[in-house]
């Protein structure tokens, strides 16, 4: 009420102020526009503002008057709201696409332009540099054992490599070598690769695992295939080999400094690969 009150006493004010210049340019009319001073010219401006200003409260007010609160409308049933939907999507223009279909394109363009994640075999033949003729070690790299009296025991195929192992088979010429102390630790070893299925993919087969009785043989087997990558886990025959191999991976759990530039070194076979 408050609020009402005070402006009906402003419109009052307002209209008797309009009132006052109107009479004040009854008085300026008859007289040319060339002998106007600039007291008549401000209250000209003034009377001019002063309708404005009368005619905006006016609008204001009638429209406060008119608002109404909104009734609520009943919620739509499942097929009015169905209609409207059919409503809607026939009103979209042919030539225009839907909000789907748009959503549909960008999708489309995302997926066809998302990197493709690189199959183990392109990463076994990156990370080979192409290389076709791979020598390995067989204790510590492809079998769990460590050290020839382990495989006078027993011979076990670590599962973790085995995939690494038969990607390489497909891509490279491969020969794994181990030192030995007698002939039953030959066939416990090859033994264990039949059962973990190695000579089955056609890449590997028993003539090409070849065994000797000491380390400085398994030296003269990698100088004779002349291969493009040997691994093995003892450092002395990495480095004995550097000069005669061009590429070498020296598997170690602790990573040692580069002798050179062709050696690299992995905590194992399938992590240098990225197969963790």
């Amino acid at each position: 009420m408050a609020d009402a009150s005070s402006k009906d006493d402003l419109l009052q004010l307002i209209k008797r102020f309009g009132a006052y210049l109107t009479l004040k340019m009854s008085n300026f009319f008859p007289i040319s526009l060339q002998n106007l001073d600039s007291r008549s010219v401000g209250a000209i401006a003034g009377f001019a503002v002063a309708i404005i200003f009368t005619w905006r409260l006016l609008r204001s007010s009638n429209g406060h008057q008119r608002q109404q609160p909104k009734r609520q409308m009943p919620a739509p049933s499942s097929s009015a709201s169905n209609a409207g939907l059919n409503t809607n999507e026939q009103s979209i223009p042919s030539g225009v696409c839907s909000p789907s279909e748009d959503l549909r394109a960008h999708n489309v363009v995302d997926e066809f332009f998302q990197p493709v994640k690189p199959t183990l075999g392109q990463i076994v033949r990156q990370k080979l540099s192409e290389g076709r003729k791979v020598t390995c070690r067989l204790l510590g790299i492809i079998l769990e054992e460590y050290s020839p009296e382990d495989l006078q025991k027993q011979a076990t195929v670590r599962s973790s490599v085995l995939e690494v192992l038969l990607e390489i088979t497909k891509y490279c010429d491969l020969y794994l070598m181990e030192t030995v102390l007698d002939d039953e630790s030959e066939k416990k070893v090859l033994s264990a690769l039949e059962d973990a299925g190695v000579f089955t993919s056609g890449g590997l087969v028993k003539d090409k695992v070849l065994f000797c009785s000491t380390e400085n043989g398994r030296t003269s087997f990698v100088r004779q295939l002349e291969p493009d990558w040997h691994i093995d886990s003892n450092p002395e025959i990495i480095t004995q080999l550097a000069r005669f191999i061009k590429y070498q991976l020296h598997v170690a759990p602790i990573r040692h400094e580069r002798s050179a530039s062709n050696i690299f070194s992995s905590p194992s076979l399938e992590q240098f690969f990225g197969n963790i």
